[in-house]
């Protein structure tokens, strides 16, 4: 049912309408109940900073739920609730609903993601929390419209420029426009971001904490044991940094067991004993997986979207590579093999196409949801 009507939408459009959302929203809002959210934005590490904040809170023993996008193989991975995914009968339920509160025109005319985050809304109305993460954007974005009790704001790279500019300022000043009361900023790596906040904490009046003034000694002990026990990369400590200091801020004591099973997958996860998957795209997350897996040599099993920088991400890697396999994903954004093929040839990668897993060799799956996608889908056949 769900499934049928959210295929007529498309994921991705040329230009984005801006004002579509807020005045839709604005209709209905009266009719959904708002939980108390904790609004995400940011380049990367959005989506395991939130499920470690929200797998924590639901160990706590609240109603909880995470909006997290894309998903990887089902639509439910998006909307997670009380510890697992969301059930096809919940989905269709609220949205028969959501359609009748909408009518026709307005429920045909959101785009994919404004219609599921409003259903996933509607679905967490009974929720004490809610983690909503962004979409590619911060301040027009679709989940900017809900009023929030606090903004945590994970690192900002380059990313998307199509949509949000071609320069760190920009895709920042986007991005923290989004905060609408306080925000907990993570460490970034340009000092613009920063800047930028500390302009908009006076301009809107807005709270800007940090995480040095909210994590205290035993708290960096409890982090680091659970990264320990969990085995978290080292970008994925910082996100779990990120998530205990809005429990901190929120003023619930956590104890390390909060965070057991927390692990979002798709994000450096352990698929075999050989083969490691992540979901990263863009050079920020690049230099995470290089700063990890420095140790050893991987078959790099990849794609990329045509509007990624995919030679300085691939230029990157190359200290890790052993040798590329090229992957084909079904998505018109995805670049051409003959293309990708190019630009490993011109770096001295050697390359070839993904055929097989051979027990021998070290793999990581890594270029976008889609590829962990079509990697996935293709060991189901």
């Amino acid at each position: 049912m769900l499934e049928n009507f959210l295929k007529a939408k498309p994921l991705f459009y040329e230009e984005i309408d801006y004002d579509r959302m807020p005045r839709i929203y604005t209709k209905i809002k009266e009719s959904i109940k708002l939980p108390k959210i904790i609004h995400l934005v940011g380049t990367n590490g959005k989506g395991t900073t939130g499920r470690f904040l929200a797998s924590a809170l639901y160990n706590l023993g609240k109603d909880v739920g995470h909006y997290t996008s894309p998903h990887i193989l089902n639509f439910h991975e998006r909307i997670w609730l009380n510890g697992s995914d969301v059930s096809t009968t919940l989905l269709d339920e609220a949205h028969l609903k959501l359609l009748s509160l909408l009518g026709e025109k307005d429920a045909t005319t959101l785009s994919y993601f404004e219609y599921t985050t409003l259903l996933a809304m509607f679905i967490y109305k009974e929720c004490e929390y809610v983690v909503l993460e962004a979409g590619l954007g911060g301040e027009y974005d679709a989940t900017a419209v809900f009023t929030n009790i606090l903004t945590l704001v994970t690192p900002i790279d380059m990313d998307h420029e199509a949509f949000l500019g071609s320069e760190i300022e920009s895709i920042a000043k986007t991005k923290l426009n989004a905060i609408k009361k306080k925000a907990i900023i993570a460490k970034q790596k340009y000092k613009e971001v920063l800047e930028i906040a500390t302009a908009l904490a006076k301009e809107k009046n807005v709270e800007i904490l940090s995480l040095e003034t909210l994590l205290k000694e035993d708290d960096e002990e409890k982090i680091a044991y659970i990264a320990q026990d969990n085995h978290l990369a080292p970008y994925l400590v910082d996100n779990l940094r990120l998530a205990i200091s809005a429990l901190k801020e929120l003023g619930l004591a956590y104890n390390v067991e909060d965070f057991q099973n927390s692990r979002l997958f798709g994000r450096l996860s352990q698929y075999k004993k050989n083969i490691l998957l992540d979901v990263g795209h863009n050079t920020l997350a690049a230099k995470a997986i290089l700063e990890t897996l420095q140790a050893k040599k991987y078959t790099l099993i990849y794609n990329s979207y045509k509007d990624k920088n995919y030679k300085e991400i691939l230029q990157l890697l190359k200290p890790i590579i052993e040798s590329v396999e090229l992957i084909s994903i079904e998505d018109e954004r995805g670049e051409s093999l003959e293309i990708m093929k190019n630009t490993l040839e011109s770096l001295g990668i050697p390359n070839g196409l993904h055929r097989e897993i051979l027990a021998e060799k070290n793999y990581l799956v890594f270029g976008s949801f889609s590829v962990v996608e079509a990697f996935l889908r293709g060991r189901d056949e």
